[in-house]
């Protein structure tokens, strides 16, 4: 009776150590605790809606619907959580069921045929924890590889939305290129008439070609860069370039605007930190599986059915055979020589901890990072936007009298071609910046976790 009592006391205990949270040094203003398992899989929303875009919605529920890198990860959180029940299967009795016969000679006898028809049954108590810590390491890997699901899951919204300001980015620039090649065609033909009346020199009507030409060089070359954006697209949403198309359209008037103190909590929802956070859980519960190694297991069978030398006998009641515990073998079984084996393991398994230690760590300052370095660039974006409006503005009063001026004769074609150029080259930057600001944004959306919004 008291060693049936040490033997249930015994069981399930785990050889896993304690796992403690890693030290990351985190700003003074922040606070900061290990990712939780829930957060593998918590939903982080339609996150895109903030830019009021239909086009970019119906874009974004499309890539998550047939993305084909994001249906492999389906499959493999699909394997993860089988491998979960594999690990269960451990705790609970196997059962086999066989039939047939057995030939064999004793001395003495004449070789013999025997047929069996038995159920045999097992069950490993667990003494040391091996089997609980190895559900649990196989639970850990389970949250983990959701979490990294989800990590791509927001890495394709991201990567959708990012590609989409792009695209509007290069429809606007090339809208603002267009317009200015119909207005050059324009002055070229009006100074063809001046050229052709002698009421100006060559020089004039060459330089309005040449920047009349560059122009529609600088379209072309933006042409080919829309098209690779919108192949790109297509990938993400996972069909062929050929066949994808995206209407032209400017970029979107506004952005969301980013609240200031934004709390590092958020951090904590990010799903490539759970997934570290899981997979140091899984090393640490392995650690235990590798100290159980080392200890004895206690294996109970039992054996029942008919046996019988006349396969027409086999199933009557006389016939009938039973055995507990294993045929060859002992119940209880522990290491003596390994070699080193069950050492090596467990060095193996203190090592793979450490290294998702260091990888957790990596991954929490490298979120810290990504979430500063999009926050300046969306503030310094904005103020830069304001700078550029304001050259936008003057550039084009530049244009307005350098054009009256020369019409008068005060000044030559060249101070007009400087100021058209002048002005193109603002208004490109003013809707480049634009279109960064937007990238920018998701960008620090994604490294937030999905928004700025408390779960």
């Amino acid at each position: 009776m008291r060693s049936l009592f040490l033997v249930l006391l015994l069981a399930g205990c785990s050889m896993a150590p304690k796992l403690e949270q890693p030290a990351v040094e985190v700003p003074a203003d922040f606070k900061w605790k290990v990712a939780q398992p829930a957060g593998a899989a918590q939903p982080r929303g339609e996150w895109w809606t903030v830019f009021d875009d239909p086009v970019l919605d119906r874009l974004e529920r499309e890539a998550i619907e047939a993305n084909q890198s994001l249906k492999a990860l389906v499959a493999r959180v699909a394997q993860a959580r089988a491998l979960v029940g594999v690990a269960n299967a451990e705790r609970t009795p196997q059962v086999e069921a066989g039939f047939g016969p057995s030939r064999f000679k004793t001395p003495g006898a004449a070789p013999q045929t025997a047929w069996r028809g038995l159920v045999t049954a097992s069950y490993e108590v667990d003494l040391f924890g091996r089997i609980s810590d190895g559900i649990a390491a196989a639970r850990s890997d389970y949250q983990a590889t959701q979490a990294l699901f989800h990590s791509a899951l927001l890495a394709l919204q991201a990567d959708v939305a990012q590609t989409y300001f792009s695209l509007r980015e290069a429809d606007e620039e090339l809208s603002l290129l267009r317009d200015t090649v119909a207005l050059r065609e324009d002055s070229v033909r009006l100074l063809q008439r001046r050229f052709d009346l002698g009421d100006i020199s060559e020089l004039d009507l060459a330089r309005a070609r040449t920047e009349l030409e560059t122009t529609r060089s600088d379209a072309l070359a933006l042409e080919r860069s829309r098209a690779q954006l919108e192949h790109a697209l297509a990938v993400l949403l996972g069909r062929p370039p050929a066949a994808f198309s995206l209407e032209r359209a400017p970029l979107a008037g506004s952005l969301p605007l980013i609240p200031a103190g934004l709390p590092s909590a958020l951090l904590e929802r990010r799903p490539d930190i759970a997934a570290a956070s899981r997979t140091m859980a899984a090393a640490n519960a392995r650690i235990g599986v590798a100290k159980a190694a080392f200890f004895p297991v206690l294996r109970l069978t039992a054996q029942g059915g008919y046996e019988s030398g006349e396969l027409s006998e086999l199933f009557r009641w006389s016939s009938r055979t039973w055995a507990l515990g294993p045929l060859v073998g002992t119940v209880l079984t522990a290491p003596v020589i390994d070699g080193g084996r069950n050492q090596a393991n467990l060095d193996r398994s203190y090592a793979a901890l450490e290294e998702s230690v260091a990888e957790y760590r990596q991954r929490v300052l490298v979120a810290f990072s990504e979430v500063e370095d999009n926050l300046i660039n969306v503030r310094t974006l904005g103020e830069q936007g304001h700078a550029t409006r304001a050259a936008v503005a003057s550039a084009s009063r530049s244009v307005a009298i350098s054009q009256s001026r020369y019409r008068s004769g005060a000044t030559g074609y060249l101070d007009v071609i400087d100021a058209q150029r002048s002005l193109l080259a603002v208004q490109r930057l003013d809707t480049q910046i634009r279109g960064a600001r937007a990238v920018s944004t998701v960008a620090l959306i994604r490294a937030l976790g999905g928004g700025w919004e408390s779960p």
